[in-house]
């Protein structure tokens, strides 16, 4: 019986193309717990991907997470036991064209030090489906992640393992913007519609809008949807976009406290630059808080990349998402942020 059960189960990861590594169960500290559910949202057509990773106990075995051709993957003990007690909860928006995986370095090392870290795809922006035109709907980013929060709070298997007092949002890029909203930040089509045309293709942003053929002067009323979530304690934007369309109103109603995460010196993105050159978030809100890592830019918060991904991704004419300004340490530098977040957040193995 228990043979036919070994066979059964390799033969499941084997398909499944995961490389398992079996181990006897036992508590170990060395790797998070990952499973995955599904968040079924009203405002969506579809149950949203939704992934989670945790301090784990008992296990059966290991496999890497989020791995290809161009990023490394993330070892987790795949649907193990959530190590005894109450753990802090993050929820993890990713950027455009992201995914739930793709952060994976960052999700592992948060669970490690004591967190349960949510993350989901968000539909026409996640990996594969990323359109200009869907772009600009922040507020049902936003929704996502309160429906999410939703489930996970009532969700049998985690719930009792979530401390519901303290709970945090996490995002990259035009995830930072969905939790900059999930805090009360409301954003205004004109206003970036101006920002638009005053810096034209030299914002990141405004170019890949423009290349999808969004009318800048036209957006939906869901770019300026109020989504506040008061269930979600502490924020941490990194390289939030669309920060030149926040209303200063909104701004000074905002109580979260706000740690901003900027990745370079002179080679910070202009649609992401949070300080004084930029859109002065930091200094427009009372509760916020930034730290800048260099050298490094936008893209350097990526996974690691394996070898030879730089060479293929020239080959195809890709984004230089492999490409980090010269003597950046990519993995050294997600260390440093994983390190400040953890502090930020007061997580137990800070």
């Amino acid at each position: 019986m228990k043979l036919n059960y070994v066979v059964v189960l390799l033969s499941h990861l084997l398909v499944a193309g995961l490389s398992p590594s079996f181990v006897h169960a036992k508590q170990q500290s060395d790797y998070p717990g990952y499973d995955r559910f599904d968040v079924r949202a009203a405002h969506r057509s579809m149950p949203l991907a939704a992934s989670v990773w945790y301090p784990a106990d008992t296990f059966i075995y290991r496999a890497p997470v989020g791995g290809n051709v161009i990023w490394k993957g993330t070892d987790a003990y795949i649907g193990a036991a959530i190590a005894p007690g109450r753990h802090p909860l993050i929820l993890l928006s990713h950027g455009s064209g992201g995914n739930m995986d793709g952060l994976g370095w960052l999700s592992s090392q948060l669970a490690l030090r004591g967190a349960i870290v949510v993350a989901l795809n968000h539909p026409g922006t996640t990996s594969g489906d990323s359109s200009p035109r869907r772009t600009p709907f922040i507020g049902e980013r936003a929704e996502d992640i309160s429906a999410t929060l939703d489930q996970i709070l009532s969700n049998p298997a985690f719930a009792p393992y979530i401390d519901p007092r303290n709970i945090a949002g996490i995002g990259f890029s035009l995830g930072g913007t969905t939790v900059l909203s999930l805090s009360g930040v409301q954003f205004d089509q004109a206003l970036y519609a101006q920002y638009c045309k005053r810096l034209g293709d030299a914002a990141q942003d405004c170019d890949f809008l423009r290349k999808g053929g969004v009318d800048v002067d036209h957006l939906p009323n869901d770019f300026a949807a109020s989504k506040p979530d008061d269930r979600i304690k502490r924020i941490v934007a990194i390289e939030p976009g669309m920060g030149f369309a926040a209303t200063q109103a909104s701004l000074s109603n905002v109580s979260n406290a706000i740690l901003f995460v900027g990745l370079g010196d002179e080679d910070r993105w202009v649609a992401t630059d949070f300080g004084p050159s930029g859109s002065n978030l930091v200094a427009r809100i009372k509760n916020a808080s930034s730290a800048i890592f260099a050298p490094a830019n936008h893209l350097t918060f990526l996974a690691e990349c394996v070898p030879g991904a730089v060479e293929l991704l020239k080959e195809e004419g890709s984004d230089p998402i492999c490409s980090d300004p010269p003597g950046t340490d990519r993995g050294q530098i997600h260390q440093r942020i994983v390190t400040t977040i953890a502090e930020f957040l007061n997580l137990p193995g800070s």
